[in-house]
Order: C-alpha cells, then structure tokens, then sequence
C-alpha cells in the first residue's frame, strides 16, 4: 500500500495542494492524484445530471402513463417533477458546459427512469390500476424542451 500523503488523509492533501497552486509551487505538485481527482469531479457534476434527470423523467412518465391515478398520488409526482427539474435547471446554470452532455444524461437515464416507473406503478394501492409494463414506452416520449419546460408534466 501507497504511504502518500494522499493515501494517508485525503482533507490534508487537499489542503496542501491547494496552498501549493495558490504559491504557485508547481513543481511540488501530486499530479497524478490531482488529475485523477479533476477527473472524478468531472464525472461526479455528469452523474447529479444523470441522477436528477432519471426521477425527473420517471415522475413524468408516471404522469403520462397512469393519468386515471387519484389526485393524492400525482400531488407527490407534480413536486418531484418540480424539484428534479429545478435541480437540473440549477444544475445546468451553474455549469452551462454540463448542457452539451444533457441528451447523453437522457438517453442513459431513460431505461432506469421507465424500469423505475414501472416498477413503482407496480406498487399503485387502493384500487388504482397497475400498469403494465408494455404501457410505457421503451424509448423516451419527451423532447428536450419538453423534459426542461418548467410547465410540462408529461400528460
């Protein structure tokens, strides 16, 4: 096992790499962790995209799949297309570049996003029609001015 500062207490080498960019102490820096850590940064914005995206398009899809369900289920479907929406909005203000990897984070999340649908329509109680799976379409209904429309609910 590495004994590297790094390896021993990441907050601490933290700490000291950002004390050496600040110096302008380059030649001191641990590049191939602090790349590595760049890196993870980088695919960790892309996974909250992708993450915030897949319940925002599941609660939408519930939406337009199981129309006939009772006011008091899609209540919590309408605030959860609400917030995942608001997140990915927030999301893609913050990091505007995150934009152009937006119809990948779709096209992945939208397989979890259906099974997750299904899976929960599976769980409908109180005499309110299960769906099948064969309901929901298998490639994703929404544009992506739709899935980003602040007044788009699916239906």
């Amino acid at each position: 096992m590495s004994n590297t500062l790094y390896d021993r207490d990441w907050q601490q080498w933290l700490a000291q790499t950002i004390q050496q960019l600040q110096n302008h102490e380059f030649e001191s820096l641990d590049i191939e962790h602090l790349v590595e850590e760049l890196v993870d940064l980088g695919q960790s914005e892309k996974n909250a995209l992708k993450s915030n995206v897949m319940i925002l398009l599941a609660h939408l899809l519930k939406l337009k799949v199981q129309r006939d369900a009772p006011t008091s289920m899609k209540g919590s479907w309408y605030s959860s297309v609400l917030e995942h929406r608001q997140r990915v909005l927030s999301q893609l203000s913050d990091t505007p570049s995150l934009r152009r990897f937006l119809a990948e984070a779709i096209a992945k999340a939208y397989p979890d996003s259906r099974k997750l649908a299904i899976k929960e329509g599976q769980l409908a109680r109180l005499g309110v029609r299960a769906p099948a799976a064969g309901d929901y379409p298998l490639t994703c209904p929404f544009t992506l001015e739709q899935i980003l429309d602040e007044d788009f609910y699916g239906e």
